[in-house]
């Protein structure tokens, strides 16, 4: 992958990253998050994970979940989060069995006492698809520090192939997760 085409990547995954956050606060659901229910996952909980899914295929539920609790390129879940704020958008085709679904993966994943926070959205436009973005904070500290840790050192690369999946692990670097304390204070003070 072309370097330019690696930071297109990284900034799309950051402008999915701002829209659903904005999303969540902003946009009036059958089941509302708003504003308060961020601030409580996220003040005061370390380092934050954000995902984005969104999947219109069959079975759109479970990859859009998947797609939302897993970030590949940083090898890293929302597995053993302590807070978790998580939406599901869909249009009128949306089903309980596929709301159910998304809830099912995600609360299997993050701690069993999490303060877990759901929201739902029935948007027209989504009609056909769904999205899921979720806010996961409160990760052990063991798992922060692995998280955070800069590993030095080169890479032979053996192919083109191997070069691409680098570059594109190297855009989603320049999108590293953040300490929840630092957007706390610059949004909640």
């Amino acid at each position: 992958m072309p370097l330019q085409d690696a930071f297109l990547l990284a900034d799309d995954v950051l402008r999915q990253g701002v829209q659903g956050i904005s999303d969540i606060i902003t946009i009036p659901g059958l089941v509302n998050v708003d504003f308060a229910d961020v601030k409580a996952v996220m003040k005061n909980s370390g380092t934050a994970m954000l995902g984005v899914g969104v999947s219109s295929s069959k079975n759109r539920a479970q990859e859009a979940a998947e797609q939302a609790t897993l970030a590949p390129l940083i090898g890293s879940s929302i597995e053993a989060a302590t807070g978790v704020v998580y939406n599901i958008t869909g249009g009128k085709d949306i089903t309980l069995q596929e709301v159910n679904k998304v809830s099912q993966i995600v609360t299997s994943l993050a701690d069993p006492s999490a303060n877990i926070i759901f929201g739902a959205v029935v948007d027209d436009r989504y009609t056909g698809e769904i999205h899921v973005t979720i806010i996961a904070t409160g990760f052990p500290q063991s798992f922060q520090k692995s998280l955070l840790a800069d590993p030095k050192g080169a890479r032979i690369v053996e192919s083109k192939e191997k070069a691409a999946t680098l570059a594109h692990k190297a855009a989603a670097a320049a999108v590293q997760p953040v300490p929840a304390s630092a957007w706390s204070r610059r949004l909640f003070s």
